[in-house]
């Protein structure tokens, strides 16, 4: 597959297809199978800094027995993060594709030095799935976002590994924020996260979640923002996310821009092993169009490149249904 072989954070990957982090990355034997399918790299599935806290908290007190109390808060957590790390440790081991571990956090304190342990379990590199929600009507844009910068260089004096921030959209100016993670020494962004959702089961009256599976039609944002950030004078990595189902999905982001493309929904529905039908596709394409590598074709239909760079940019709807009179 050496001419489905792209670049991310540095390394040499033999596919831009990511398993993504999920239930599906959280054994050896599904990283082993991930890899033997054609996977160029694989996130491990997150650990979350409210499981933490949950697990913590959970525990009952002993009344009158505060240090109790700290010690067990702490061999929890310490408990949990050694299974993390062992996961590390034993990945690193057994596969010869970068591993990359995941944190899902809302804060920017004090988990953070977890990232050190992280990265002396032989990480490749670390990806943060982070999005704070704001919720305070007297906090501006500017305070929202500034947690997100305290958050990277908070990160950035422990590490030494590539990190990458997985994010939302729902930013009041993407391109400054990538501009900003970027002075800040981010190596990458995966654009973009699905948050939970919730929606209204309106026979119970219970509020439910929504649907945490992608589908196709959600690619359309993502495209969007890809190829206007591709086309940015940063050297920012950028692996998509999101509505991908098929190898002609990943060319897609691909030509907007993306260096990497993560998958996830599509393996929960069809197995990991649908990974070596996808590069498949990735690779009839390019023989169609006779393109000998990925580089050949990343970044053709972004922002600077295409002819027609004004459709990135905000469309009126008049245009488009004007086009079916």
């Amino acid at each position: 597959m050496e001419k489905l072989s792209t670049k991310y954070l540095g390394f040499t990957l033999k596919s831009p297809l990511i398993v993504s982090s999920s239930r599906l990355t959280s054994t050896i034997g599904q990283l082993r199978e991930a890899e033997d399918s054609g996977a160029g790299a694989v996130v491990l599935k997150s650990l979350f800094e409210e499981q933490i806290n949950y697990h913590i908290n959970s525990i009952p007190s002993a009344p009158g027995f505060p240090e109790a109390d700290d010690y067990i808060s702490n061999y929890v957590h310490s408990n949990s993060v050694e299974n993390y790390l062992d996961l590390i440790r034993h990945a690193k081991k057994s596969l010869d594709i970068p591993v990359i571990p995941s944190i899902n956090c809302y804060t920017s304190k004090g988990w953070t030095g977890f990232a050190k342990e992280i990265q002396e379990a032989g990480a490749d590199a670390i990806e943060v799935n982070v999005f704070f929600m704001p919720v305070d009507r007297k906090k501006s844009s500017n305070d929202s976002e500034k947690l997100y910068f305290d958050l990277t260089e908070k990160l950035k004096s422990t590490i030494t590994i590539p990190l990458v921030l997985k994010i939302g959209f729902r930013f009041s100016n993407i391109l400054y924020m990538l501009d900003q993670f970027f002075m800040r020494g981010v190596a990458g962004v995966v654009m973009f996260n699905r948050f939970y959702e919730p929606d209204i089961d309106i026979n119970r009256l219970e509020v439910i979640p929504a649907s945490i599976f992608s589908n196709e039609s959600e690619k359309r944002n993502v495209l969007r923002w890809i190829g206007m950030a591709s086309a940015q004078d940063i050297r920012l990595d950028i692996s998509a996310s999101t509505g991908v189902q098929t190898g002609q999905d990943a060319v897609k982001y691909l030509l907007a821009g993306a260096n990497t493309v993560q998958v996830c929904s599509v393996l929960y529905n069809k197995g990991i092993r649908h990974l070596k039908t996808m590069n498949g596709q990735i690779s009839v394409w390019m023989d169609t169009n006779r393109f000998k590598g990925i580089d050949d074709f990343r970044g053709k239909l972004n922002f600077s490149n295409y002819d027609k760079p004004a459709i990135f940019e905000r469309t009126q709807f008049i245009k488009y249904f004007s086009s079916f009179e």
